[in-house]
């Protein structure tokens, strides 16, 4: 097969605003914005990336509901985070309160607030800015700028497109071991065996899967063909610059302020 296609149509730009982006400007955009923000945990830096990350969450195309059924699992994890630092974590300062194993101080509580917003300010732009993303556009995306092995690439899309085929073949296993009379009682026992066999199931079909896609070249060792080519243009760059403003931003609020706390400095 040969490169990409001159014939082949422009790329799909799905949603308007940021969710017509290029997945892998998403993809850098989040990682920008995260890396930096692991060297540090205080408050000031994540709550900084937090607030410069709303403009961006806004412009996400998102929906109000759709936002917070995806992001739901932050909003509960942090403040999880947040409270077991809180009495947990390492002790500084005036010691608020004490109790058993409990101990609550100026310095656990601080790092715990920086804990819970970390949470929110690495893992809302990740999860708003990926809801948009199709997998076959990140596929094209991955293969085509970021040069990843397209056998990896195309072997990766098509696992991710049988995911959706896992939850009808449980409810197909469920309905036929009902019909046989053997899903009555034992609920775990059931669960169990049903695992085992879409376990079995998916091994099968990931077999046939393979042969298939074998059968069709795509583990030939020349350059593929693709049917839409995958480019960035000025819009992703505004995209991935804002994630890199929004980390060095919080950083230097962080340093000036004197609230930098290095993950590996001293204790």
């Amino acid at each position: 097969m040969s490169a990409v296609a001159p014939s082949a149509e422009p790329s799909l730009r799905r949603g308007r605003g940021v969710a017509s982006l290029n997945p892998v400007a998403k993809l850098a955009a989040a990682l920008l914005i995260a890396l930096p923000l692991v060297v540090t945990i205080d408050p000031v830096s994540a709550g900084v990336a937090l607030a410069l990350e709303l403009p961006l969450l806004l412009a996400a195309g998102v929906g109000v509901r759709r936002f917070w059924l995806r992001t739901l699992p932050l909003w509960l994890a942090a403040p999880a985070a947040a409270a077991t630092i809180t009495l947990y974590g390492q002790q500084s300062g005036t010691v608020l309160f004490s109790w058993l194993f409990v101990t609550v101080s100026e310095g656990s509580l601080a790092l715990g607030l920086a804990a819970g917003l970390r949470v929110l300010a690495i893992g809302l732009p990740a999860v708003v800015l990926f809801v948009t993303v199709d997998p076959t556009d990140l596929a094209d995306g991955l293969a085509q700028i970021l040069r990843l092995p397209a056998r990896f690439v195309v072997g990766g899309l098509a696992g991710m497109r049988m995911l959706g085929l896992l939850a009808e073949d449980w409810r197909s296993l469920a309905l036929a071991r009902r019909a046989r009379g053997v899903a009555d009682s034992g609920r775990v026992r059931r669960a169990a065996g049903m695992a085992f066999a879409l376990f079995v199931l998916a091994i099968r079909r990931g077999s046939s899967l393979a042969t298939a896609m074998e059968s069709r070249a795509f583990g030939a060792p020349t350059p593929r063909t693709w049917a839409r080519p995958s480019r960035l243009d000025a819009a992703d760059a505004v995209l991935m610059t804002a994630g890199l403003a929004i980390s060095l931003i919080a950083l230097g609020v962080s340093v000036a302020v004197g609230a930098f706390h290095p993950v590996f400095g001293p204790a």
